[in-house]
């Protein structure tokens, strides 16, 4: 478990540096960019071990095994985000347990989130997905859709509209690459020129770090990196 500890501690530090490095080739503030470690399939004492690492978000996309890990955890002050395909059938033990959700990508599930946060909770952080490389087997609202989407979910009382998030199709080259993370940053330049205050774009993963943190990511959302090889799902 050393050996293990020993790696995971150095991979965490290798992508917190790889994030330092790209935002300042970009001329960021490397304290603008946050890192999302992505647990999905790995097992609570990892979590652990990257907690004892400094590292205090988390991303789950599986609610059965997330909500187990939380209790396992639970003397842990970590912060939880829900970053997979969210069914309404779902939502409430997501609007109960999770700090943040990446995946809102139409009206019902926001308002069925914001109708069953707790109000004991703080407001439930929420992003909009957006669906920025039109494809017909990802999730997302088309860019057509977002500003009305939007405009209703910042209305939603127990509810932060927070950003955008996005997971582009694979592009080779940083310019190519760079492309739809552009036209989500300027989606959300155009809803806050709305009116709206909108602070975060989670966009950028292991393979097109950098390309999103240069065109303005927020927050990157790593697991492989950090984790190793995820364990297939039982």
């Amino acid at each position: 478990m050393t050996h293990n500890l020993d790696n995971l501690h150095a991979r965490l530090a290798s992508v917190r540096q790889s994030i330092q490095q790209a935002a300042e080739r970009h001329q960021r503030m490397p304290e603008t960019v946050a890192l999302l470690a992505v647990s999905k399939t790995q097992p609570a004492v990892a979590i652990r071990m990257a907690a004892a690492a400094g590292q205090r978000r988390f991303g789950e996309n599986y609610l059965q095994e997330a909500l187990a890990k939380m209790a396992e955890l639970g003397d842990l002050e970590l912060e939880w985000h829900f970053i997979g395909p969210l069914q309404s059938n779902k939502t409430r033990p997501v609007a109960e347990h999770f700090a943040w959700v990446h995946s809102v990508d139409r009206l019902k599930l926001a308002e069925r989130l914001s109708a069953q946060r707790p109000d004991a909770l703080p407001p439930l952080n929420v992003c909009l997905q957006v669906n920025i490389s039109a494809e017909a087997s990802k999730s997302g609202c088309s860019l057509a859709e977002l500003p009305e989407l939007a405009r209703a979910v910042a209305t939603l009382p127990r509810l932060r509209l927070r950003g955008l998030m996005a997971i582009p199709a694979p592009a080779e080259g940083l310019a190519q690459q760079r492309q739809p993370f552009r036209r989500l940053r300027e989606a959300l330049e155009q809803l806050n020129a709305t009116g709206l205050q909108l602070d975060t774009l989670s966009m950028g993963m292991s393979d097109d770090l950098e390309a999103a943190i240069a065109e303005g990511a927020t927050l990157v959302r790593v697991g492989s990196a950090i984790f190793g090889a995820r364990p297939p799902r039982a």
